[in-house]
């Protein structure tokens, strides 16, 4: 096999340093563009609004009132979803996934049953089992978990997360799409995140290909209680370094490749930095290099458990006076998660940046296997080899990543029409990666050259 470093294009990114500065090519693929920027400020607000409406959504609410409760907040999303399936073709369908929890030594103190609400957009590949969730919690609470009447509006907490999938189900399914998105509007997150376990066991039971886990909580907050720090600009993307599941023998693997900042959600995380800043203008994407903020979790946590990459994006200013509070007034301070405080703008602009991640995932072809980067022998040029993708369409080309091993993000990329490539770079001042590309350029995830002698 050969090795493709002709092309001038190719020629001019190696001899480039990586610290040179230069200028950023946004090639946008026509159909996300249109997507991201059909997305409708409009819908959004109509949807917080109506969950607002529900008065208290708490998971100890009434499952049988129509117009109050977590039972009436799942069927009005199961409604509202199952409205877009006569638009998508039959890609669509919507179903709710009942399961059983709680009981006298839990948080909720009695067992009771919930639903999940799950859209399906069904891939058109069926050589190609791959799968991407995505994740937002329908269920609210107010300053008292088991307070089950008491109004508990939870706005952004997780209205503005439950608004970007509602527009996401409208919008990707009427696209044809190669692999199966799932979007799951969960129930249970505030006493434990059981409806996310439940999806996650359901999901490793039933050996689904699930590639990438998009957790969205609290994404509608611009404003800083305390602070007041405002911005509606930046968006965090939380992932875990070493692997919850990790074995020994991972373990050894990492700890010989110096990899504690290269795990699946760490690239699932990159991957979303880069999708979403190409598509969404004015928005940058923040890697927070850890599983989630100190002392609490979200609904990423329990796919991470089952072994699955799977990241939480949150509003970068996050308001204290109203998550989790009661409504009232004092010394002047409003306190509770009321529709007011919603910038859906910033709302509209952090479901651009999931849109744009999801779609572009979806239309690219599979990573690449077994990439490995050869050890043995004195050199500076670094050699790598991997194994193209055995499912779905196949690649046109690869691009090699390369980053100096003290920066978070990849740096450079290296189209090469090959299996292998031998570069100008030592093994041992750089991390790699290898990507799969399709001729309109959507890219695969990265995945990591582990050495190999």
């Amino acid at each position: 096999m050969r090795i493709i470093t002709k092309t001038l294009l190719v020629f001019l990114l190696i001899t480039l340093p990586l610290g040179v500065n230069s200028q950023t090519i946004m090639n946008r693929d026509t159909r996300i563009a249109e997507a991201v920027n059909g997305i409708s400020v409009v819908n959004q607000r109509a949807v917080v609004q109506d969950l607002v409406g529900f008065h208290n959504r708490n998971n100890l609410s009434s499952k049988t009132d129509p117009a109050k409760g977590v039972g009436a907040a799942a069927e009005y999303l199961y409604q509202k979803v199952t409205s877009y399936i006569p638009q998508s073709s039959g890609r669509l369908s919507v179903e709710k996934v009942y399961y059983k929890v709680g009981g006298p030594d839990t948080r909720l103190k009695r067992e009771i049953t919930l639903a999940n609400v799950v859209a399906t957009i069904q891939g058109s590949d069926k050589t190609d089992n791959r799968v991407i969730a995505v994740l937002a919690h329908y269920d609210s609470r107010n300053g008292d978990e088991t307070d089950s009447v008491a109004y508990a509006p939870g706005a952004n907490d997780d209205g503005s997360g439950i608004a970007c999938l509602a527009e996401m189900a409208r919008l990707i399914s009427k696209t044809d799409i190669p692999i199966t998105v799932k979007l799951m509007f969960l129930s249970g997150e505030e006493h434990g995140l059981y409806g996310a376990t439940h999806m996650a066991a359901l999901a490793k039971q039933e050996n689904w290909n699930l590639i990438a886990v998009i957790n969205n909580d609290m994404i509608g907050n611009s404003n800083a209680s305390e602070t007041n720090t405002e911005t509606n600009t930046i968006i965090r993307v939380f992932s875990e370094n070493i692997p919850v599941v990790e074995t020994e023998e991972m373990k050894r693997i990492r700890v010989y490749n110096s990899a504690e900042n290269d795990s699946y959600a760490r690239q699932l995380a990159r991957y979303i930095k880069e999708t979403g800043e190409r598509y969404v203008d004015n928005m940058t994407v923040k890697l927070i290099y850890r599983s989630d903020r100190f002392g609490r979790s979200g609904d990423h946590t329990p796919f991470s458990r089952q072994g699955f990459a799977a990241v939480r994006m949150c509003e970068v200013n996050e308001n204290y006076d109203r998550t989790h509070q009661y409504i009232r007034e004092e010394n002047g301070i409003k306190y509770g998660d009321e529709i007011w405080a919603i910038d859906f703008e910033y709302v509209r602009k952090n479901t651009g940046v999931n849109l744009a991640t999801v779609m572009n995932l979806a239309l690219a072809p599979s990573v690449p296997e077994n990439v490995k980067l050869i050890t043995s022998g004195l050199t500076n040029y670094v050699n790598i080899i991997w194994e193209a993708p055995k499912q779905g369409k196949k690649p046109d080309a690869y691009y090699v990543l390369i980053r100096e091993t003290d920066q978070p993000d990849w740096q450079k990329k290296i189209l090469v029409r090959d299996t292998q490539a031998k570069l100008p770079y030592s093994k041992d001042n750089y991390f790699f990666a290898v990507q799969s590309v399709d001729e309109a350029g959507h890219e695969s995830l990265a995945s990591f050259a582990y050495g190999s002698r």
